[in-house]
């Protein structure tokens, strides 16, 4: 089992900033990935970014050259630095945590972001 405790979020005007963390717990197995996704009202729950154990990152097209990824192994965290924000970056924001080798996924409890003005 991995518990994941996410931190940050809230509430931003249009072209600010924030960055949500995600610590992971538990047993955790080498080769993994642990990502972003988000849930708007009424809409699916949709890939942010994630990035690999071994660094390998993807990002949505929504948010390519807003957003980044990034991970510390060592403390089995990851976050994400997320600038430029839009109106429609608006959802509920949920780390997640794949494992390779079982392909066990794990969620963490969701954050709200809000950006208006």
């Amino acid at each position: 089992q991995v518990q994941l405790v996410e931190s940050g979020g809230g509430l931003v005007q249009p072209g600010g900033s924030l960055r949500l963390s995600c610590a992971a717990s538990g047993s955790i197995f080498s080769f993994n990935a642990m990502g972003w996704y988000r849930q708007a009202p009424g809409k699916q729950r949709e890939l942010v970014a994630r990035i690999t154990s071994g660094g390998i990152t993807n990002y949505a097209d929504s948010v390519k050259g807003r957003f980044t990824i990034s991970r510390d192994n060592a403390k089995s965290t990851v976050a994400l630095q997320m600038n430029s924000l839009k109106p429609e970056d608006t959802a509920v924001y949920y780390c997640n945590f794949y494992e390779y080798g079982s392909g066990a996924n794990y969620w963490g409890q969701g954050t709200q972001v809000t950006v208006s003005s």
